[in-house]
């Protein structure tokens, strides 16, 4: 890619601020109990240390999802602290592999239950219908502690996103109910989960019609690595039957880079006009450059992980010039320099 060395992602100011610090300070948390800093994973996602101290503060979705991403990784760890034991990356990935082959959504999620009892035990995952209303269950096998919230949030929209992606479409939510009292931040409650909100509920839930559990399940093998690249936005985003332009950029940037030297190039490719393409990423919370400085980044950390090529060669797959400018680059995405990255990662 043709891109400056000084180009550094400035998430902060962009986007919706919508996502409780609640969770922020729950992946600092997974931290504590590694005895781990998480202030580099914090430094990545463009999040200031001293926001966690402040109940009211509130994040984009980019930069929840940059923010979990890096600490998966440094913890080795998709569940994030929440179980007693560790989900190995990648692990999320095998539950939608395992329920890709299903014919309809009900028998997929079945089987996402299933085999997600299969990862841990410290809960449980049940799908049951009744009067046309299915109902996901999640049902605590041990005290989550500090972490309950977070991890019961999470799951549940992680099994929804995974719910609509598989078939396509988005599924409304009719009701959501929570074992856990209203938190100071309820009022992010409609953003997290569309429909009423319950708290205090005999049960941890999400209902919907039980007709979407005959649509047909329309991905495959391919769609899936497609997916698996930024898996956690059907986390952090509710889902969109339109493919959101980011992830179409993201794409091209990553397979097509020569289209990438500027953005009259990349927008003729996506059949826009370069002005429609910046619009359209403001719309959806992101930059031209912070997507583009995004695809350098991830590469970079996967070739630290995955290789022992030396930083030099590293620098000049990833775009930049020299290694120099590239060591100064990595250290303003992640607080870390490439080899304290690479010597960090566990195994």
């Amino acid at each position: 890619m043709s891109l400056t060395d000084t180009d550094i992602p400035n998430l902060s100011h962009t986007g919706r601020t919508e996502t409780p610090m609640a969770f922020v300070r729950a992946i600092a948390t997974a931290y504590a109990q590694r005895g781990m800093d998480p202030v580099p994973a914090l430094t990545a996602a463009q999040i200031a240390p001293n926001l966690l101290k402040q109940a009211e503060a509130r994040i984009t979705a980019l930069q929840m999802e940059w923010l979990s991403a890096t600490a998966m990784k440094a913890l080795d760890d998709e569940a994030l602290g929440w179980f007693s034991r560790r989900l190995p990356w990648g692990s999320y990935g095998m539950l939608v592999r395992a329920s890709l082959t299903a014919p309809t959504l009900g028998v997929a999620l079945q089987r996402w239950c299933r085999h997600h009892g299969l990862l841990t035990d410290d809960i449980h995952l049940k799908i049951s219908q009744d009067h046309g209303v299915a109902s996901l269950e999640l049902h605590e096998g041990c005290d989550l502690g500090p972490l309950q919230e977070f991890c019961v949030v999470s799951v549940l929209r992680n099994a929804l996103g995974v719910a609509c992606w598989l078939t396509d479409s988005r599924i409304p939510l009719l009701h959501t109910t929570l074992r856990f009292a209203p938190p100071a931040h309820a009022d992010s409650y409609p953003v997290l989960f569309d429909g009423p909100t319950q708290f205090n509920a005999p049960i941890h839930s999400l209902q919907f019609d039980a007709g979407y559990l005959n649509l047909p399940v329309r991905r495959d093998e391919a769609a899936l690595q497609r997916m698996l690249q930024r898996a956690l936005l059907l986390t952090v985003r509710p889902y969109r039957r339109d493919r959101l332009l980011v992830e179409k950029v993201r794409q091209t940037l990553a397979e097509h880079p020569e289209h990438s030297r500027n953005a009259s190039d990349l927008a003729a490719w996506l059949n826009l006009s370069a002005r429609t393409l910046h619009r359209q990423l403001k719309d959806e919370g992101a930059s031209l450059q912070q997507l583009k400085d995004a695809v350098r980044r991830d590469l970079s950390m996967d070739l630290l992980l995955r290789t022992q090529r030396p930083i030099k060669q590293i620098a000049s797959e990833v775009g930049f010039q020299n290694e120099k400018s590239f060591m100064r680059a990595f250290k303003g995405w992640t607080g870390q320099t490439p080899d304290g990255f690479r010597g960090a990662q566990p195994g």
